[in-house]
């Protein structure tokens, strides 16, 4: 049993614990029991083997082991509950003062959720970016579905130029060796694109069809690591030229790739639709400011676990998207420039504000004495169930109702700071906050990937 729980660090507890002759002996032998089957002793068929006999051969801590990981998780779970405390990692620092006959004595040390403080996260401020559209930005989106529209044509008689599509074989060589991943033939390359290393495409321009040449070029610092930084000779072929030809703005157009009849018809709901995207996006980039103003607000220290488990997770979910597209996730790091712990390290400082952000609108819920009914509990199932196509019974085996409450409480006490919160510049508005304790939208995303 716990004996004692002391706190050795800001959020760090020392465990001790007591196990006394008669309950340690219980474990001994249901390890025993259990690994039987798996020990060989001369003149005995396996698992018939008395215990003694095994002690006696393989000495008389040979189940302590296994004994010891049969009463630690009842143990441990007892305790801190009993405590009411909240690890967030695995039990470390395990020290055995004494195990035998007469009984167990050990520790361990566990790190724990952090008790914040936070204060001031009604009237948090933030820009607004602006949502007028210019006429230069409609004539922009136009002018890509002219793009879209528009034919290849050969081009004949002139050297390239910006904005032609080369037709090139190439071949590139480090040390005058050739490199894997660099060679190509028949390729379409749209120059000043950027699509190809830089220098590349610039020293194509002014060449003929026919030309045979060398492209030299210097790999980024953070390219491939077998490449990165290195000189390059691009043998290149340029075998053709192509442009593109766009089809003329006129109503004719319009009716062939739309709904409208006019040029004006087209452009006024174009103008309508960036005005809808600009405002979302404002709306979006005002709100995640707000949050990160928020996350700011807390000061206290934070386990670095916790941090590493959620730039963990932010890696496996970005890991699940690229293979997802079927490539290779080594293989795309390596285009990247990068490795696992270099991509582990970029994400960290976003991984720290995600934790600040939950421990704070979790610390705000409390603060407002926000609840959640039955009601609100039972229609977040039904919600996620409908989301993600399955039954509520399953959406209530898989997903903790006590996780599904924390994400309803941190969605308030997020509605909470966004009703107080104000446009820089713009007056505050009115005080919000009862509102907020009454019942919220559905979650947009089920709760995690750990």
């Amino acid at each position: 049993m716990l004996k004692t729980a002391e706190k050795t660090g800001t959020n760090e507890y020392t465990l001790s614990f007591e196990v006394d002759a008669a309950a340690f002996e219980a474990a001994v032998i249901k390890a025993f029991h259990k690994q039987k089957n798996n020990i060989s002793i001369p003149g005995f068929r396996k698992g018939k083997a008395p215990k003694a006999m095994i002690e006696k051969m393989y000495g008389a801590n040979v189940f302590y082991d296994d004994a010891l990981e049969i009463i630690f998780p009842d143990e441990y779970e007892a305790a801190i509950e009993a405590e009411k405390l909240e690890p967030v990692d695995q039990p470390f620092d395990f020290n055995i003062a004494e195990i035998g006959k007469e009984g167990l004595k050990f520790s361990c040390k566990i790190t724990v959720k952090p008790v914040i403080t936070i204060e001031g996260y009604k009237g948090l401020t933030a820009v607004k970016a602006p949502t007028e559209v210019t006429d230069d930005e409609v004539n922009a989106e136009i002018d890509k579905k002219r793009e879209t529209n528009a034919r290849e044509i050969t081009v004949e008689g002139r050297a390239a130029a910006e904005k032609d599509v080369a037709v090139i074989d190439f071949e590139g060589f480090v040390d005058g060796v050739a490199f894997e991943g660099g060679k190509g033939e028949d390729y379409d390359l749209e120059l000043g694109s950027g699509t190809f290393i830089p220098g590349f495409e610039e020293q194509i321009v002014g060449k003929n069809v026919g030309d045979e040449f060398d492209v030299n070029v210097t790999f980024p610092e953070e390219y491939a690591e077998e490449l990165a930084g290195k000189a390059a000779v691009f043998k290149v072929a340029l075998k053709g030229l192509k442009t593109k030809e766009l089809p003329e703005l006129d109503d004719e157009f319009v009716k062939d790739i739309s709904e409208f009849d006019t040029v004006d018809e087209l452009k006024a709901d174009t103008r309508k639709t960036l005005e809808e995207r600009k405002a979302e996006s404002s709306k979006t980039g005002f709100e995640s400011d707000i949050l990160d103003k928020l996350a700011d607000l807390v000061t206290d220290e934070i386990p670095q676990c916790m941090i590493e488990k959620t730039a963990d997770n932010m890696m496996n979910e970005f890991k699940y998207r690229v293979e997802a597209s079927n490539i290779p996730f080594e293989m795309y790091l390596q285009y990247l420039g990068m490795t696992p712990e270099s991509l582990k390290e970029s994400y960290l400082p976003r991984a720290e504000k995600e934790v600040k952000l939950e421990l704070a609108l979790e610390k705000i819920a409390e603060i407002e004495k926000f609840e959640v009914t039955d009601e609100e509990l039972e229609e977040e199932v039904k919600k996620m169930a409908e989301k993600y196509g399955v039954d509520v019974d399953a959406v209530k085996k898989a997903i903790p109702a006590d996780s599904v409450k924390k994400d309803i409480l941190s969605r308030k006490a997020s509605e909470l700071v966004m009703a107080n919160a104000a446009e820089e510049g713009a007056a505050a508005p009115k005080k919000a906050g009862k509102s907020a304790k009454k019942a919220a939208a559905p979650a947009e995303e089920a709760p995690a990937e750990g």
